[in-house]
Order: C-alpha cells, then sequence, then structure tokens
C-alpha cells in the first residue's frame, strides 16, 4: 500500500512535480494524493490536478484570525490521512493545532544550511555573510521558524561571481533530488526521532 502525501504549496510547485514524478514509479512507495494551496490560480495546484491528485485552497484573508485559518488547514489536509505532510513552497506558518495532529510528519525543505540562513532569504542571506558553502536542509517543521528537527543536508559550493538568483537556482537543482530520496526512504523504511537527530534508514 503507497503511502499517502498531502504536498502544500503557494507558488509553481517544482518540488511538487519531482515528487509526482517520483510517484509515477510503483517502486517509490507513496502517492500524492492531494495538493493544497494557501490561494488559488497557482500553478502548482494545476500540476496537482493533471496528475490526479485532488486540490484545496484555504485563504488566510478567508477566516477571522490564523488560529481559525490554521484550524480550518489542519482539518482540510486531515480527511486525506497522509502519511506524511509537505510543505514544498508553502509560504505560510503554521500554528499549533496543525502541529498537533501532523508534528513529526510534517517536512520542509530549505535552502540554506540551517541552522544558518533561516527565514525567506536564504541564498541572500548566505552571499551577504560571504559563506563558501551554501545549501539545502530538509527537516521536521516545529514551531519555530525552520528550527526542527534535520532530516538531511545537501552542500552547495558559492562561486565567486553568484547572484541571489544563480545561487538559488543552484541550491534548487540540488534539494529536489533530496526531497524526493529522502521522502521515499521515509515512507518505505520509517524514520525514528531522538532529540533533535532524525535517522532514516
Amino acid at each position: 500500500m503507497a503511502a499517502r502525501l498531502v504536498v502544500l504549496v503557494s507558488g509553481a510547485g517544482s518540488n511538487l512535480q519531482a515528487l509526482l514524478d517520483a510517484c509515477a514509479d510503483p517502486g517509490y512507495g507513496a502517492t500524492v494524493v492531494a495538493v493544497g494551496a494557501d490561494r488559488p490560480d497557482v500553478e502548482g495546484l494545476a500540476r496537482g490536478a493533471r496528475a490526479g491528485a485532488e486540490t484545496f485552497v484555504v485563504r488566510v484573508g478567508d477566516f477571522p484570525d490564523r488560529a481559525a485559518w490554521d484550524a480550518a488547514l489542519t482539518e482540510q489536509v486531515a480527511k486525506y490521512e497522509p502519511d506524511l505532510v509537505i510543505s514544498a513552497g508553502f509560504l505560510k506558518l503554521v500554528g499549533p493545532a496543525f502541529l498537533a495532529a501532523f508534528g513529526g510528519r510534517y517536512l520542509n525543505t530549505h535552502n540554506a544550511l540551517l541552522p544558518a540562513f533561516p527565514g525567506i532569504h536564504g541564498p541572500r542571506d548566505a552571499l551577504a555573510y560571504g559563506v563558501k558553502l551554501a545549501g539545502a536542509t530538509l527537516f521536521l517543521v516545529d514551531e519555530g521558524v525552520d528550527t526542527g528537527a534535520i532530516i538531511a543536508q545537501v552542500a552547495v559550493p558559492v562561486l565567486d561571481d553568484d547572484t541571489e538568483d544563480t545561487l538559488s537556482e543552484r541550491i534548487k537543482q540540488a534539494e529536489r533530488p533530496q526531497l524526493v530520496e529522502y521522502v521515499g526512504r521515509m515512507v518505505r523504511e520509517g524514520w525514528t526521532v531522538t532529540g533533535r537527530k532524525v535517522t532514516v534508514p
């Protein structure tokens, strides 16, 4: 029985597409059952629909406060009984209700080598600091901003002539296969968390 994935997006969904492509192989062990977004008309939703996944939108502006939005998002995702929930460029921080339901199985990928350079400008901050290695981090989401236990990291050298755009693109090229590899390994083999240490067989 294939593991059930719910993927959350806010934009084009290139990481989502990498997962959809991987799931086309029965040996991968997972299927994307639903794709959710915080706004309508994004390409990520269209990618999901084309692949046969159900889609849904839960907009922050449709609710009186973030707690109500968080509860609605939690309820919507729970309908699909996911084994893993994956943030693939989902630009909203979830709240306590969501983490209570999916903590320990909600994954995010960040375009920096955490704990360095959290937040939305990882590559820009890395360049400004002058580091020689940037990269991507896959982690379990907790209540902080990019502070969860780290599942995997991949390093990407910073070139002397890099701009934010060129570095970001090279990080994406490394980020996608890491995401696909570890989601597959987690659904097929499981994982353990001891303190901040995540072990994937």
